[in-house]
């Protein structure tokens, strides 16, 4: 069984398969020297339906909100979706920060703010936040700088998509009273195969033009093991996903010769909320070094508010003449002990990473079939 210290970036059996960045070239050229604006560069409207995690059979309080998924909504302009192509294809982001594993054939990480800077940008102004924390039901932030953003490439040749949409009209040709879905388009090797984000919500913005295209939904397992399908965003709209805790798949899609995400991945705000991530699906396919830096900044972070707010209390107490509360005192501390266990537990050594092995390490090592904890997070 390989190992390595540090991911290196995957080999593509045809690198003429990359995407080629073809937009408009007056977007991209009036966008080259601009900083991110929520006044051009923001064109939202709110999804037409917000699905809870009730609605799907799970708890209202199996994750950190209500909210399982939204359908999807316009986000970003034009300009802005441009512009970040330009940004994550480029040559210096296809060459360092390229990654495969035995999820998904191809992804971008971990190139933000050094080789996408407006993409930073992008998603920690303040306008982005706000949306995303209203969709999603609690008050969000990124999860940390080196998931801004993930990018998951689907690609494929101008003659393997023809060949693709003649097979599916000769299918659906053979069959009657079946619509799109009998046909199956999904039969095919998913985008991104099952799995839980290793973040608490994640929001996926569509880089690519979808018109043409068949499939490429989302699909979630439902509490009791059922299948929901939620339709793709269009170029410049998103999704929102509680999808720490909901297991799904980027199912395939034909009719178009690339599919391209961009996935940001948001904690909560608040130090006080539980806090469930994990690095099962990213460390086998991160700079190692600096994935834990920042993993651990943020959490020790979080430790370090929690400590100031309890310090401040006992200190209250104690200038009010009231009795120490030694029982509240204790379960404050057991609870930071699970924190930093946890965290501690998340971080190893990277000799024992097996890169670009995912369902090796377990996918779901903490949250049970029914969507419950088995190890319990603060």
């Amino acid at each position: 069984m390989s190992t390595a210290s540090v991911p290196q970036a995957c080999q593509v059996s045809d690198p003429t398969l990359k995407p080629i960045i073809d937009n408009d070239q007056q977007l991209v050229v009036s966008y080259n020297k601009s900083e991110f604006s929520a006044l051009k560069d923001i064109s939202f409207s709110p999804p037409s339906n917000i699905i809870t995690m009730e609605e799907i059979g799970y708890r209202k309080d199996t994750g950190v909100s209500p909210v399982a998924v939204s359908e999807p909504f316009p986000l970003f302009s034009p300009g802005t979706v441009a512009r970040m192509r330009e940004e994550v294809l480029s040559e210096d982001v296809w060459n360092s920060c390229r990654y495969s594993s035995d999820l998904a054939a191809c992804q971008l990480r971990g190139f933000a703010p050094q080789h996408a800077k407006f993409v930073y940008d992008a998603w920690h102004n303040q306008e982005t936040l706000a949306i995303v924390s209203k969709i999603a039901g609690i008050e969000l932030v990124p999860v940390m700088d080196f998931e801004i953003a993930h990018v998951n490439i689907s690609v494929k040749s101008a003659e393997q998509t023809v060949e693709e949409l003649a097979n599916y009209t000769e299918n659906a040709a053979r069959q009657t009273d079946v619509g799109i879905d009998g046909c199956q388009p999904e039969k095919g090797k998913p985008v991104v195969d099952w799995h839980n984000d290793s973040y608490p919500f994640v929001c996926v913005l569509m880089l690519s033009d979808c018109s043409t295209m068949i499939g490429g939904e989302t699909a979630l397992k439902t509490a009791s093991g059922e299948i929901l399908k939620v339709r793709g965003p269009e170029k410049g709209c998103a999704v929102i996903l509680q999808g720490r805790y909901i297991e799904h798949q980027a199912l395939p899609a034909i009719g178009a010769t690339e599919r391209i995400t961009m996935v940001t991945s948001f904690r909560p705000r608040s130090a006080t909320l539980r806090d469930d991530t994990v690095l099962t699906t990213v460390r086998p396919i991160s700079d190692l070094s600096e994935l834990y830096h920042q993993f651990s900044e943020y959490r020790l972070e979080i430790v370090e508010d929690r400590v100031r707010k309890q310090l401040k209390e006992l200190r209250k107490r104690k200038g009010a003449y009231k009795k120490f509360d030694t029982r509240g005192l204790k379960t404050f501390l057991d609870e930071q002990e699970r924190f930093l266990a946890h965290t501690n537990s998340e971080i190893i050594e990277e000799d024992k990473v097996m890169v670009g092995q995912l369902k090796a390490e377990a996918i779901l090592p903490r949250i049970g079939a029914n969507g419950h904890e088995r190890v319990k997070s603060i």
